[in-house]
């Protein structure tokens, strides 16, 4: 798990930071920067949804090995605005096989701006 931590170079690139990893359970975090606000002033949707799929990807990993995700849906609640800090919170909620589903809320000081729901698939043996 921490060596796909330490592999991850996109989560640095989309601001994400203060990965917590538990057994079935993972945190990440983001604040809102100019270049992640769109033309009607909240942050786009895109870098909400890396931020609560990148807390899946954690949780999934920490309960089964190499878990991509094979299927995602994210309803938007509220709007987040620069400068805010948007929190990932993710728990498994099923496991069966090489399946998994892990649910997510992301949420700022005083909202609910989004709920995750990702299933994941155990892939293969490592890439070359």
């Amino acid at each position: 798990m921490t060596e796909m931590l330490a592999a991850d170079r996109s989560r640095g690139r989309l601001g994400i930071h203060g990965t917590d990893v538990g057994q079935g359970k993972a945190s990440a975090y983001l604040t809102v920067e100019p270049d992640m606000v769109n033309g009607i002033e909240v942050v786009h949707g895109g870098f909400v949804f890396a931020l609560a799929d990148y807390a899946f990807a954690c949780a999934a990993n920490s309960v089964l090995p190499r878990v991509a995700t094979v299927d995602a849906q994210i309803s938007f609640l509220a709007p987040a605005r620069l400068g805010e800090t948007l929190v990932a919170e993710a728990v498994v909620s099923f496991t069966g096989g090489r399946r998994i589903i892990v649910d997510v809320t992301v949420t700022t000081a005083d909202r609910t701006v989004a709920l995750f729901r990702g299933t994941g698939r155990t892939m293969g043996g490592p890439t070359r």
